[in-house]
């Protein structure tokens, strides 16, 4: 699946002006219904400085793309964390997770994570 950035003010505007906000613990989402899936991350000044902001893009776009496939219909999504001490992937990608089950923008609400297919199973008894 082909996922395009937002990268202009006109996407940005109409997503923040006629987009539907939903929060969890650690990040806020705006999403739109749209022609493509596109998204982008909205991370400004006040997160602190270059490192730590890239930092946390770099989470961000990792957990939308664990769940990005699963989505039913198109979306301009807009991923917004909240500001924090400190910013973790495991945080980022439940919520992104739970927010797409709430809001059903995601076909099989069974589903599990991506991060908990790659965990390996603890032997029991040894």
């Amino acid at each position: 699946m082909k996922i395009l950035r937002v990268k202009k003010k006109k996407e940005f505007s109409r997503a923040l002006r006629a987009g539907k906000r939903t929060h969890a613990e650690s990040l806020t989402i705006i999403f739109l219904p749209s022609d493509r899936t596109r998204f982008a991350v909205c991370v400004g000044k006040k997160y602190g400085k270059s490192v730590v902001r890239n930092r946390i893009k770099r989470l961000l776009r990792e957990a939308f793309r664990a769940h990005a496939h699963a989505l039913k219909a198109p979306y301009l999504i807009l991923l917004i964390p909240r500001a924090a001490k400190s910013y973790s992937y495991a945080a980022f990608e439940r919520d992104v997770g739970r927010i797409f089950k709430r809001e059903k923008l995601v076909e099989d609400c069974t589903q599990e994570p991506a991060a908990a297919k790659l965990a390996v199973p603890q032997k029991k008894g040894i």
